[in-house]
Order: structure tokens, then sequence, then C-alpha cells
């Protein structure tokens, strides 16, 4: 009996070991930046895990906080991040362990105490990265002053609904992914002071540059031209906070 228990336990530590293997190599095929963004960002700053922009113009002293989407990596955010600090945004975005912002939902934590001239800060993320954005928000209201949703909604238990904070959603017409049904399901988590926009013939691959996903649809748009739909939405909203 004690040698059956025995093996048992054996088999399940080898399960739970392949499991974890098989969950870390998942984690690691990551979706990175196309050459297209490369060639239209050109050189990328780092500074330690964080992919960095900073504007020429220093007058706006607001900081953005942006968090990718489930294994992709954060470059493929790089013309959204350039096209923000052109506008005189400070934007950071952040490498997660494990490519997956819910382990660290408090990684913006980092960058803002990096940054203490920043007098105003907001956060947003795409797709997995923005349900962890908004759980951030929702756990410091008086550090964060907006939110930005990309192809995302909050969790269950992050509700606004009864918060003033201002969110931005924007949410793309072809998304296989984050549909405009799940969309419209999570209306009720959001804040009185939200706006929503919709891309007309925008997908979810497209809130970043990296490429196709697997489960989205083709869109009806170039990805340029999704992300200057993005910025241009982003940059109009932040001016009015």
């Amino acid at each position: 009996m004690k040698r059956l228990i025995k093996r048992i336990l054996l088999s399940i530590v080898i399960l739970c070991i392949c499991g974890f293997i098989g969950f870390f190599v998942w984690t690691q095929q990551t979706y990175e930046p196309t050459k297209e963004l490369l060639k239209s960002v050109g050189e990328i700053d780092q500074d330690g895990d964080w992919v960095t922009f900073k504007p020429n113009r220093t007058d706006k002293e607001v900081g953005i906080v942006l968090y990718p989407g489930a294994k992709v990596e954060p470059e493929a955010y790089s013309y959204l991040g350039k096209s923000l600090s052109g506008a005189g945004y400070t934007v950071g975005i952040p490498k997660f362990n494990l490519n997956l912002a819910m382990l660290e939902s408090n990684k913006a934590e980092e960058w803002i105490k990096r940054n203490p001239t920043i007098k105003k800060w907001f956060i947003g993320g795409h797709s997995l990265g923005g349900v962890s954005a908004a759980t951030f928000a929702h756990k410091n209201p008086k550090l964060i002053k907006g939110v930005i949703l990309l192809a995302s909604y909050p969790a269950s238990g992050d509700n606004f609904s009864n918060k003033g904070t201002p969110i931005l959603s924007i949410y793309a017409e072809k998304d296989g992914l984050t549909t405009r049904d799940k969309i419209e399901e999570t209306k009720n988590l959001l804040s009185r002071d939200t706006v929503l926009f919709e891309i007309k013939g925008g997908n979810h691959a497209q809130f970043g540059m990296y490429g196709e996903q697997k489960g989205d649809n083709q869109a009806d748009i170039s990805a340029k031209e999704q992300q200057d739909l993005i910025a241009d939405e982003m940059i109009k909203w932040l001016d009015k906070q």
C-alpha cells in the first residue's frame, strides 16, 4: 500500500513538472515586432526591462504605462509609443516575467518611481494586458488618472461603474478575440466617464504590430492605418484629461 501511494505521489509530481515545463515553453513563444514596425520606428530605447519613449517637449508632464497583450513583446507597441511621445507624452512599455501581465499587475509602480517629475499618470493595455492595467488602476485610484483599454475590458472584480475614473475603450470591428459581444457584456464594469470608440475594419493583432494572431479575423485596413487611428483617438482623449 505504501509503495502504491509513493508511485501515485511520484506520478503527480512528474505531471506537475511536465505541466510547468509545457506552460513555460508556451509563454516563450512570443509575438515579435514586424519588420514594418522596426523600419518605421527606427532605434528603440530600453531602460532595463522597459521600452521607453520620451518626448522632446516636457511641458505636459504626463506619463503613460502601456501593458502588452499576452506573449506579445513590448517592442511590438513601439509605433504607438513613438506616436504618443511625439504628442508630448512619456511612455513606458514593460516586459513581464513569462510574458504575461497578469503575473505582475503592479509592474507600473517601477516606471512611476523612476519618473518622479511626471505629475499625472495614465495606464493602459492591450487585451489581457488591459485587464491587468485596469486591476492596477482600480487598486491605485489616487495614483492613476485614467485607463486606456485596447481591445480589452476590466475583470469582474474591478468594477468602475461607481467611480468617476476616466476610461477610453478602443475596440475593433473585425476582432476575433475581444469581440464586440464581449465589449457589450462588460460595459456595466466601466465608469460613467467612459468613451468608447470602434475601429471599422480593424482586428485584434493590429492593436500592436506583430503580424497575425491565432483566432483573430482578417482586418480590412493595414496595421499602420489601425495604429494611426488608435494613436489619434488616444491623443485626443488624453489632451482633454
